[in-house]
């Protein structure tokens, strides 16, 4: 990963190197902690945050969910970003905000530990590789079940959420796939370790709904959006596998994984087993989003 010059904590930009936190640092034993994953794209006005304000908005909601404030506002925070990315020179790039519970005391309560607040933000490609944007990925079924909403709420991007994430990811690279699909606790599918899946059948676009475990991806709500205004119906519903190896089309959606086509699933060819045609549709559009060449959809962008 490339390092840029701050990181901006607590209100302060402090150098890469030196920012640190204790090693009894509350979120480091217990997990208590969220997250956002926001990109930042080169346009010719400079670096545009896509959907700034949903994302942070998000973050607010992760905490509530989890019974913390985050000690900023979203205006706070999306000014803040503003100036990191500027001071760090960056033309486009990847953001992480974090809010966790800090050093005080031990013990799973963490309400005697300050709250502390980081950005990072770094120069960053597309999680998954150009190459997979282009022609598609292999994904295998992971054997790890993807935590019910009853046992941690799956739409709070809480840092102990992602434990399951990393099993199935490593369960599924260690196989020679390039990604995981997660299924629910009923066997119907849910999301990958960190996107939403779309399938198209029939002109159709049709995703997991939010009952079904899962993030509902800003990307994702974003992509159907994207859909209707091409005159596409967008469906949320409940998935089997055979309707995924049944599919027109797949892709995952998802801030580092952007829109990568699935051209394979457990050892099956989706169709023909290349990138589908209104994928890469779907794909030109969003990066003429992101990268400002849509004036239709301005008020997505947060230009630095």
């Amino acid at each position: 990963m490339l390092k840029a010059k701050y990181i901006w904590k607590n209100g302060e930009l402090l150098e890469w190197d030196t920012v640190n936190t204790h090693v009894l640092t509350h979120s480091l034993h217990y997990g208590s902690s969220v997250f956002e994953g926001i990109r930042a794209y080169e346009t010719s006005r400079g670096p545009a945050i896509f959907r700034a304000k949903e994302h942070f908005d998000r973050l607010h909601e992760s905490a509530k969910l989890y019974h913390f404030e985050v000690p900023y506002s979203t205006t706070k925070l999306i000014s803040s970003t503003k100036k990191l990315i500027s001071e760090n020179k960056l033309k486009s790039c990847y953001i992480r905000p974090l809010v966790f519970f800090g050093y005080n005391e031990m013990g799973i309560i963490p309400y005697k530990n300050p709250v502390e607040t980081i950005i990072a933000a770094w120069e960053w490609g597309s999680y998954l590789g150009s190459e997979a944007i282009e022609n598609g990925i292999r994904v295998k079924t992971s054997s790890i079940t993807k935590i019910d909403n009853s046992m941690l709420p799956s739409q709070s991007k809480c840092s102990a959420n992602y434990a399951n994430s990393i099993l199935a990811k490593q369960e599924v690279l260690s196989k020679g796939y390039h990604e995981a699909l997660l299924l629910n606790k009923d066997g119907n599918v849910s999301e990958g370790p960190g996107e939403n899946i779309f399938i198209i059948k029939d002109g159709v676009f049709k995703t997991p709904s939010p009952d079904q475990s899962l993030l509902n991806g800003i990307t994702a709500q974003s992509v159907a959006q994207i859909a209707r205004d091409l005159g596409f119906v967008v469906s949320y519903t409940t998935l089997t596998l055979e309707d995924v190896l049944t599919a027109d089309e797949v892709f995952f959606t998802g801030t580092a994984a952007e829109i990568t086509p699935i051209v394979e699933l457990d050892d099956q060819a989706i169709n023909d087993g290349t990138p589908g045609l209104t994928t890469k549709r779907i794909q030109d559009l969003y990066f003429n989003i992101v990268k400002g060449k849509k004036e239709s959809y301005k008020d997505w962008l947060t230009y630095v």
